[in-house]
């Protein structure tokens, strides 16, 4: 199958969102407080349908199980990886992931490592990006005295920048934030605090400190970042991370670009711009806001036009 997969996004509430994505994307969101967009979901909790071609309508859970030829016949039982954007008019919960056995014992789905692209941060916006507790003792009673200020870690950023975030990591994600996530496929989050919020039905979120004493990383340790960068004909192409859960990179395209299959098949969001991909000699146009798999058949594409993408697949625990 010579053509490219157009993914139809699944929108999710959130207390912490707002509307951008509908003022910038376009989306046809369910209210003014919609955090997440699944952009390319298999999970149960937000699976999304192919938009066009030979396989429109179908989901892609059922397309994954019921089509390997089109993911390289993978040992992974589920699809593996998730990608979101997050608009975070608020911040996020303190909160940390388990690893796939603690996630598979515990919660009967896949470990959470993921990985953030900041698509834009307001001025002065920050993340909580580790803590500074260097013992499960001293972690432990950091949290039972709420002393939230001498042990989580505050990070500032800004458009542009990238953060590995495997399991264990404590961490949230500021206001003001807009993100391209990419994650394996787990909807398993342990909140640590939660600023003492209320619902709109006056209660406060559960938080989950036993389990999130268990998972965390401690001392937290900064994942060590090493980007490549190179650039050809006034394309610029970044590889941000490659990891044993997936990898990531960062395409910007000015002119027009060949490719020829490197990975099993690519998950693929157009963060900015217009321009067209080309496979087997039929153009897709491509704008703001889509989002695209280039399955295993593909083996040769061109994109041309002005595009800023994040491209990812699967990594070797993945596969």
């Amino acid at each position: 199958m010579q053509e490219p997969l157009f993914m139809q996004p699944v929108l999710q509430e959130k207390m912490w969102g707002g509307t951008k994505l509908r003022d910038i994307y376009g989306y046809d969101i369910p209210s003014n407080h919609t955090g997440e967009c699944w952009a390319i979901s298999a999970h149960p909790d937000g699976v999304g349908s192919v938009e066009n071609g030979s396989f429109a309508g179908m989901k892609l859970d059922d397309l994954y199980t019921q089509h390997p030829e089109l993911f390289d016949h993978p040992s992974s039982a589920v699809f593996p990886l998730l990608t979101k954007i997050i608009d975070a008019k608020d911040a996020l919960s303190v909160q940390v992931h388990p690893d796939d056995e603690y996630g598979l014992a515990n919660e009967g789905e896949l470990g959470k490592t993921e990985c953030w692209y900041i698509i834009d941060a307001d001025e002065g916006a920050e993340i909580i990006y580790g803590h500074n507790a260097q013992t499960r003792e001293e972690f432990t009673a950091l949290i039972a005295e709420g002393k939230w200020d001498q042990l989580l870690r505050h990070v500032n950023v800004r458009k542009g920048d990238f953060f590995f975030v495997p399991s264990g990591t404590i961490h949230a994600i500021g206001a003001g934030i807009t993100i391209l996530e990419t994650q394996q496929s787990s909807n398993t989050t342990y909140r640590v605090y939660d600023f003492d919020r209320i619902q709109e039905d006056g209660t406060t979120r559960d938080l989950h400190i036993e389990q999130s004493i268990d998972v965390s990383m401690i001392p937290h340790t900064d994942p060590v970042n090493d980007f490549v960068v190179s650039e050809e004909d006034g394309n610029q192409f970044i590889t941000f991370i490659q990891s044993d859960y997936f990898s990531v990179y960062k395409w910007d395209i000015q002119t027009k670009a060949a490719f020829t299959k490197f990975a099993p098949y690519l998950l693929v969001s157009v963060l900015e711009g217009n321009g067209s991909l080309t496979i087997d000699g039929k153009n897709y146009p491509l704008k703001k806001g889509q989002h695209f798999i280039i399955p295993h058949p593909v083996e040769e594409w061109t994109l041309s036009g002005n595009l800023q993408l994040i491209v990812s697949h699967p990594g070797p625990k993945n596969k």
